[in-house]
């Protein structure tokens, strides 16, 4: 995995969405990190220095995995340039088919039906010209 500074990372992340416009995907992941190793962190912790944690975001399109970290001082810049990547290449999805408008067109394509009118049931009282 190539680990990126933030403005490299976001100018590949970009030519990743346009590789996969027609046909592929990009999975980009974020989550919160120290870059140090288990042992470390304990020792840190052990004597009371401040841990800094980080932002480390990984992205791939099934060939090629690139990463950045990014501190919290980095993190706000960042996550505006990336939402302006996300916005221009948010043109190839595809619209969402919502319930409601699914549910009348349905209604629309099938005619209502007259109601059935019940047939009498035949009545078993008796007549009155026969006594019994």
């Amino acid at each position: 995995m190539v680990v990126l500074q933030p403005d490299p990372f976001l100018s590949e992340l970009t030519s990743m969405y346009e590789r996969s416009t027609e046909k592929g995907s990009v999975w980009v992941t974020m989550k919160r990190s120290s870059m140090k190793c288990q042992a470390r962190l304990k020792k840190m912790v052990a004597k009371g220095e401040a841990v800094e944690l980080r932002c480390l975001v990984r992205a791939t399109d099934g060939k090629k995995n690139i990463c950045t970290s990014l501190s919290a001082k980095e993190y706000l810049k960042f996550q505006a340039s990336y939402a302006t990547v996300l916005k221009a290449h948010m043109h190839a999805l595809k619209k969402r088919e919502r319930k409601d408008k699914k549910k009348a067109a349905e209604v629309e394509k099938i005619p209502e039906k007259a109601p059935k009118k019940q047939k009498k049931a035949p009545s078993s009282k008796k007549s009155a010209g026969s006594k019994s």
